[in-house]
């Protein structure tokens, strides 16, 4: 199709390979060219081509330093879902070579985008002004990228349709003169006959590899003469500070050595570290990842025409760190990843758009550990800051300008952004930055004690009875910390690898103090508070044993009021008292005392146990019977008139209105109370124990009421005594009536 108003749109369908593949796992890498010829009226068009499946595309021009002053738009029909994706943007403000004479064969190109597994393709092209395509750079191309199957566990997930033999001859049948151009020799678009595009075909990337005479020895974006001239000559790795986090290795991930001919370049050192990310998409599968980067490295070499994938280190969304240009992940290589500033730094990309969505926490940390492990090979702190001598005369993202051969500072980790005029590593990424300094640099941060296990808190002073284990967290990913310690008194007590959580001591009797110290990979330290930890190996006592006592309220037959009371201690901290029969309750350290009920006529044992703050627990316990003594037991004087009713205790009492008629209990026991029925005529009494007046009890109440406890008294221990009632004969209403007496045995 054509796009009107100067765009330009292509549009090209990939077709599966023929066979099932069966006895072919892998599949190799391949590039196809797809050229946007010019058409009548200054516009240019692809019509339908049918090529192989791709899973990474970009657009790239004749001229390494030409740039692309439109927009590149995309969108691809998915092998997955059938369906046609939306219009995704192309970001074409790449680095340009610092050296473009070096390579005689290198391309303007965007950044190469991940679409999945595709086999169909439309692109516009649009220039900025809208109007013309004339404003277009020359040999305009789409670049469809196959990476191909090359680790076992993609050969394992790989659709069999796909898998061909890396040694099959690719047939392609154009249905225009317009065929995919071999990715090693690419041609101007514009120069291009339909003579020698029929009988073109793709080709196994595998059996492309540049001659010696159209290879240079110097990388695609090697930086200028301002700075020091990087060496062929292979270096001996320095050891680093902290240790070097796994890697995938090129071999691993699966890359074509032929693709990348030329001798590796070495730095003096790393003096930096540039973070980026790949642009593209997030939802990737990090199963993909190896693919991802396999597409990264053949677009680097095949299309933009470096001579190698530009990157040090590639860093997925899970964390998985990958190999990026040869020549030994512990040595300086010469990249070609930040423009004028190659010569004293690496470069770590993240796979994925980072504009708006941050980083996992996973990718954070893994160059967090590549930053550490590189820069402490210089022994360089993260955190701090470097003086790095450009080598091109350019202005960075944020305006700040810059003279090739003159120093200027950055960060240690700094974003691609910081030396180039682009949004990379995307406004949400960079804003981590501070993170991965602080978690490459040290020390552990956020580090917090959360609990303490086998304690107990009271205040601000924890209680144990020997055996603890300190439970913490951090900010810091494990995997930058060399170890934990638990420090008692302020000496080592236990020692836990970096990825722990707790740790365990046995602390002996005493007051001690409590703290954790991490130790970051860089040999950094940080300690938190420490906190007071008492050892207590004694157990609570009972000062004062459980005893019941009567209390007032309404009796029954079968629940007597009573109150329970006891007195527990403890030699450094108590925490609480619990009841455990005949009934459960639990109370706090200062309580005494409880009102409950008890069942008459029946012991009752009434255990109770004591915790302290260590741990520690002590019981005590005791049995008591309380006992319904009726009004018929009592011995009388005077005048009484027995009653009969169901509310009445037993359903009978006696009543009185003759003044000086008394009752009398005798019982043994250490606490009674009289029980008696209340109401708006009532009248008094006196109370005598053991012949003695203690009491005038006014019975008079304003709503009636039955089995009433009114008074009560408690003795220190059981004894004989004998409860004697005398009715006062009080003035208009002289009459009494009493249920009977209950004593606790």
């Amino acid at each position: 199709m054509v796009l009107g108003g100067g765009g330009v749109v292509t549009y090209a369908v990939a077709s599966p390979s023929s066979g099932d593949g069966a006895g072919q796992p892998k599949r190799p890498v391949k590039v196809y060219d797809l050229a946007l010829k010019s058409a009548a009226g200054g516009k240019r068009e692809l019509p339908r081509t049918e090529t192989k499946q791709f899973s990474m595309l970009g657009v790239s021009w004749t001229g390494s330093t030409q740039r692309l002053h439109g927009t590149a738009q995309v969108r691809t029909h998915s092998l997955k879902t059938g369906e046609w994706t939306a219009w995704q943007d192309l970001e074409a403000n790449v680095d340009p070579l610092e050296d473009p004479t070096a390579r005689a064969h290198a391309r303007g190109a965007s950044e190469p985008l991940w679409v999945g597994p595709s086999d169909g393709v439309e692109v516009q092209v649009v220039h900025k002004d809208g109007s013309t395509s004339s404003g277009l750079p020359k040999g305009l191309e789409v670049n469809l990228v196959d990476p191909g199957v090359a680790t076992a566990a993609e050969q394992k997930t790989e659709p069999a349709a796909y898998a061909v033999d890396a040694t099959a001859s690719d047939s392609a049948s154009p249905t225009d003169s317009t065929a995919p151009t071999d990715s090693a020799s690419p041609s101007d678009s514009t120069s291009a006959s339909p003579a020698d595009s029929t009988s073109a075909s793709p080709s196994d990337s595998a059996s492309t590899s540049a001659s010696p005479s159209t290879s240079a020895s110097t990388s695609a974006s090697a930086s200028a003469s301002a700075s020091a001239s990087p060496s062929a000559t292979k270096p001996t790795a320095p050891p680093s500070t902290v240790p070097e986090p796994p890697i995938i290795s090129r071999a691993d991930w699966g890359a074509d050595e032929s693709l990348s001919p030329d001798p590796s370049e070495y730095n003096t050192d790393v003096k930096a570290v540039f973070v980026h990310h790949t642009d593209g998409t997030n939802d990737y599968s990090c199963a993909d990842s190896a693919a991802i980067v396999r597409g990264i490295y053949a677009y680097h070499t095949q299309t933009n025409g470096w001579n190698d994938i530009g990157y040090n280190f590639l860093v997925d969304k899970c964390g998985t760190i990958f190999e990026g240009r040869k020549g030994g992940v512990d040595l300086p290589v010469l990249g070609a990843h930040t423009y004028g500033w190659n010569r004293e730094s690496a470069g770590i990309a993240v796979l994925g758009d980072y504009t708006s969505t941050a980083a996992t926490d996973a990718a954070l940390t893994s160059i967090a550990r590549v930053a550490a492990w590189k820069l402490g090979q210089y022994k360089a702190d993260p955190s701090t800051t470097v003086q790095l001598k450009a080598g091109a005369a350019q202005t960075n993202y944020a305006g700040t300008s810059f003279t090739a051969g003159s120093s200027y500072t950055f960060n240690r980790v700094s974003g691609h952004r910081d030396g180039y005029n682009t949004q990379c590593p995307g406004g949400s990424l960079y804003a981590q930055l501070p993170t991965i300094r602080a978690w490459a640099s040290g020390p552990v941060q956020g580090l917090k004690l959360t609990s303490l296990s086998g304690t107990g808190l009271s205040g601000s002073t924890y209680y144990t009875k020997g055996a603890i284990t300190a439970k913490w967290s951090t900010t810091t990913p494990g995997s930058l910390i060399s170890k934990f310690e638990l420090l008692v008194d302020g000496k080592v007590a236990a020692t836990a690898s970096g990825t722990a959580t707790s740790a365990s001591a046995t602390l002996a009797t005493g007051s001690h103090s409590v703290a954790v110290r991490a130790v970051h990979q860089s040999g950094k330290t940080t300690t938190t508070a420490a906190v007071t930890v008492v050892t207590d190996t004694t157990v609570p006592t009972f000062t004062t044993t459980p005893k019941l006592s009567l209390r007032t309220g309404t009796v029954n037959t079968t629940a007597v009021p009573v109150t329970l009371g006891w007195k527990a201690t403890d030699t450094q901290a108590l925490k609480s008292v619990s009841l455990l029969t005949p009934t459960t309750a639990t109370f706090g350290p200062t309580t005494t005392s409880s009102s409950r009920t008890a069942n008459s006529g029946s012991a009752s044992t009434w255990s109770m146990k004591a915790y302290d703050y260590a741990g520690n627990t002590g019981t005590s316990s005791a049995s008591f019977t309380p006992m319904i003594l009726q009004e018929t037991s009592a011995t009388k004087t005077g005048t009484w008139t027995s009653r009969s009713s169901t509310s009445y205790l037993g359903g009978k009492s006696y009543s009185s209105g003759s003044k000086g008629a008394s009752l009398s209990w005798t019982f043994t026991g250490r606490s009674a109370s009289w029980v008696v029925s209340r109401a708006s005529t009532s009248g008094q009494v006196y109370v005598y124990v053991d012949g003695v007046k203690v009491s005038t009890v006014d019975l008079k109440s304003s709503t009636t009421q039955y089995r009433q406890a009114i008074w009560t008294k408690t003795w220190s221990s059981s004894a004989k005594h004998t409860v004697k009632i005398v009715v006062v004969g009080t003035s208009g209403r002289p009459t009494i009536t009493t249920d009977g007496l209950v004593y606790i045995k």
